[in-house]
């Protein structure tokens, strides 16, 4: 087969303790899904079904361990805003996929930012429009290096932060997510059908803010390491 010109390259995220890269297919997210984030957005944080929006794959950024990436500052927006985040990666791939059965289908887990063009997403949000403008953007998806979920640890009670120059600005545990790793799979599963490739933004907990040029930010999930980014400028 041949194309009009080269196809895009596939993003291939780093796996701890392996030479091979997990190639992304697809990127879902979950909004609020953490009770103090809803209240800070807000919205009454009650426990309704969990709703999804995508990124594309390439918004994707791996980051190894020990790197510190550098972003540049978006165009269009004056409110950018950081979102760290549990990263559920694909392995296994399914389709209603019972709850009780939603894990075997994860292969690892990182730490990720779902970096945000806040003022267009509330814009959006007030004409009830699609978020893409404000989530969709171009490397908006940084995330660390794969750890295998046998051998991550116990990430459904982790310790999640997020430091901009040092100062602590978010600051939970992943048991506080209102929908877990495993019911938001299972649910997800009922609307795609599910392939290895794909990753799962879990949500952010309380404390987004925006960034500026030349701010630095360390964010991580006990037991997944840290990631590490710094606003150009």
């Amino acid at each position: 087969m041949t194309y009009l010109f080269n196809p895009a390259p596939v993003v291939g995220v780093p796996v701890v303790g392996r030479s091979e890269r997990f190639p992304v297919r697809r990127v879902y997210c979950v909004g609020r899904n953490y009770a103090a984030h809803a209240r800070e957005m807000g919205f009454d944080p009650d426990r309704e079904p969990p709703f999804f929006f995508c990124k594309p794959a390439d918004a994707v950024v791996p980051v190894a361990q020990g790197e510190v990436l550098t972003l540049d500052y978006p165009a269009e927006t004056s409110n950018y805003h950081y979102e760290i985040e549990l990263v559920a990666a694909i392995g296994k791939p399914g389709r209603n996929i019972p709850e009780d059965q939603a894990l075997q289908h994860v292969f690892g887990y990182a730490v990720g930012l779902d970096m945000t063009r806040r003022d267009l997403q509330m814009d959006m949000r007030k004409m009830g429009r699609p978020w893409e403008i404000g989530k969709a953007f171009d490397r908006s998806a940084p995330i660390g290096p794969l750890v295998p979920a046998e051998v991550a640890g116990d990430v459904h009670h982790a310790d999640i932060w997020l430091q901009v120059n040092g100062q602590d600005k978010q600051r939970s545990s992943t048991a506080a997510l209102i929908w877990s790793v495993a019911e938001t799979v299972s649910d997800l599963s009922r609307y795609f059908e599910l392939q290895a490739g794909d990753l799962i933004y879990t949500g952010t907990p309380e404390g987004v803010g925006p960034v500026v040029k030349g701010d630095v930010m360390v964010g991580g999930v006990a037991g997944l390491g840290e990631l590490q980014v710094r606003i150009a400028g």
